[in-house]
């Protein structure tokens, strides 16, 4: 756990140095990847990394959790509550389409949970500019590769400190790195809506997912999930589309 964890603080000291940039920001969830990657930015950025907590109609003792991460490893932070603003730019969303006869309510939810991502991205990156800082994304390997995560909302980021680790590979370092341990035993959840946990969402558990990115042997219906899951996502992992006219 020590060599990972100096070989990723070494990493990101060298992104900051080559970007020329001041440090480092990330979004702090309460989670238990958010949670590692604070600890890892404030080591490598001792006098400037920064945890921005953004709630979203979010249990409120989420923030309670992201609050003790941030304060267990003296990582500066700031709150920047969201609701309103989501509440406001959905509303009218929402109207606009309706006033055409367009809206499906079947799609209501997703829409709603990629555009709470979204907002958390661009005031990570308001918050990077004016701080002149990097932002952090915290998806796993496990999320990688399924392409959980949201495109251009938890997935715009300009580094990936543990898109190597799986997630039982990421709570060993929570562990390591003593994270409050009510967070390291919490259901994984995104935030993205009231009652949301990731596993039920994907239809298959973490630790089959790590064990499928590992090569080893799991259930034909779990594999043949994961596998949907990689396939259907995989413009996720790449920039966007482009055309070639010469």
């Amino acid at each position: 756990m020590e060599h990972t964890v100096n070989t990723i603080t070494n990493w990101l000291k060298d992104q900051v140095k080559q970007t020329n940039v001041k440090g480092l920001v990330v979004g702090v969830s309460g989670g238990l990847d958010s949670a590692v990657v604070a600890n890892l930015i404030k080591r490598a950025c001792p006098e400037h990394s920064l945890g921005v907590i953004m709630p979203i109609q979010s249990n409120p003792a989420d923030i309670i959790d992201a609050q003790k991460v941030v304060d267990s490893c003296g990582l500066a932070n700031l709150t920047v509550d969201l609701t309103n603003t989501h509440k406001l730019m959905y509303d009218n969303i929402q109207k606009q389409i309706k006033t055409r006869n367009e809206w499906h309510e079947e799609l209501n939810r997703i829409a709603d949970a990629n555009l709470r991502a979204r907002i958390r991205m661009s005031t990570l990156y308001t918050i990077a500019t004016i701080y002149q800082y990097l932002v952090v994304g915290t998806d796993n390997a496990a999320e990688w590769y399924t392409g959980y995560f949201t495109k251009y909302g938890d997935g715009g980021v300009d580094l990936q400190p543990i898109v190597d680790l799986t997630k039982g590979e990421v709570r060993e370092l929570a562990a390591y790195l003593e994270i409050p341990e009510e967070v390291i035993a919490k259901q994984p959840s995104a935030d993205l809506w009231i009652g949301q946990t990731d596993e039920s969402e994907m239809g298959t558990t973490y630790a089959n997912i790590d064990a499928y990115v590992k090569g080893k042997e799991i259930p034909e219906q779990d594999k043949q999930i994961i596998e949907k899951l990689h396939e259907r996502t995989e413009h996720k992992r790449k920039i966007a589309t482009q055309l070639r006219l010469k």
